[in-house]
């Protein structure tokens, strides 16, 4: 598959730098990043902890640098929106990250919601539909879009519960590596199946050695008693099954990838995400001199 070069921006996630904020956005502009995305879940980034005026100085220092933000990321861990008693506090944080979001110049805000169950028949289903559904109606109350992460399920059964939603509001974060290393799912056709949701998307590499049951990576509901944090590190870690490598080294098809979301009319970030890796920055300074080879 052929393309033209590339016109998208380049963003970093600053978290993926395991710096101070404002040591990684001055990093992220050292590093020739146009934007970053931020999480804004915990600590002094999460809604409940950023003062008006913190917030406004953030926003100024983020333009000082040259920066846009290309999206903050507001995943809440745990078993996403499986579970329904945990929902209405999950919804209205969520709610709070989306203003957030706005209130700092960005319209998307990224997450995992669990692993979509493939029956639509079941109170896990009804569950995510009603939590996606309420924060869709919202963010699209504010001109945003509340961004779901691909990895846990297929493309296939991940447009077929955002076809059941009513709400517009609610969209794709687009990660190639989450579907090579967990599902097996092939990215490109998954940029095709996905293209009327995709808003923003992640630049990561990464292969799989074997077949590895998504709820082992991601947890649901039912499933070995909960999330195991210490279980699903261990396998990250070791990459027994699966291992996140630098860009250029893994299974994704860069070329083709790309040449998709061409073809699909995508002009949004290509985010640089690293998880793991001794060496982030050296990693990530790669990444953007391996983009720019398609530039």
């Amino acid at each position: 598959m052929d393309f033209e070069k590339l016109n998208n921006k380049v963003g970093i996630i600053v978290d993926s730098l395991r710096l101070p904020i404002h040591e990684g956005l001055k990093a992220a502009k050292d590093l020739g990043a146009d934007g970053v995305q931020i999480y804004a879940v915990s600590g002094e980034m999460s809604p409940e902890n950023l003062t008006v005026a913190a917030r406004r100085e953030l926003k100024d220092y983020i333009s000082s640098l040259g920066l846009e933000i290309s999206a903050l990321c507001g995943d809440l861990g745990g078993h996403g929106f499986q579970d329904g008693k945990a929902n209405r506090e999950k919804v209205e944080k969520s709610k709070r990250i989306l203003d957030l979001a706005v209130e700092l110049g960005t319209t998307i805000v990224t997450t995992h919601i669990g692993i979509v169950p493939e029956d639509p028949l079941t109170r896990v289903y009804e569950d995510m539909q009603k939590a996606c559904e309420e924060l869709g109606v919202y963010a699209k109350s504010l001109n945003a879009f509340f961004a779901i992460e691909t990895g846990p399920e297929t493309a296939a059964t991940l447009k077929t519960f955002l076809d059941s939603l009513s709400s517009n509001g609610v969209s794709v974060n687009f990660d190639p590596a989450n579907m090579v290393m967990v599902t097996g799912d092939d990215p490109v056709e998954g940029v095709k199946l996905l293209k009327d949701y995709i808003v923003h998307t992640h630049v990561k590499d990464g292969v799989r050695y074997k077949p590895v049951d998504p709820r082992d990576v991601y947890g649901a509901i039912g499933f070995g008693g909960g999330v195991d944090h210490e279980k699903i590190a261990k396998m990250v870690s070791e990459g027994d099954f699966f291992r996140e490598l630098p860009l250029g080294q893994g299974k994704v098809n860069f070329p083709s990838y790309f040449a998709a979301l061409q073809e699909i009319g995508y002009k949004g970030y290509l985010t640089i995400e690293r998880e793991v890796g001794t060496d982030p920055v050296h990693d990530i300074r790669e990444a953007i001199k391996f983009i720019r080879t398609f530039k």
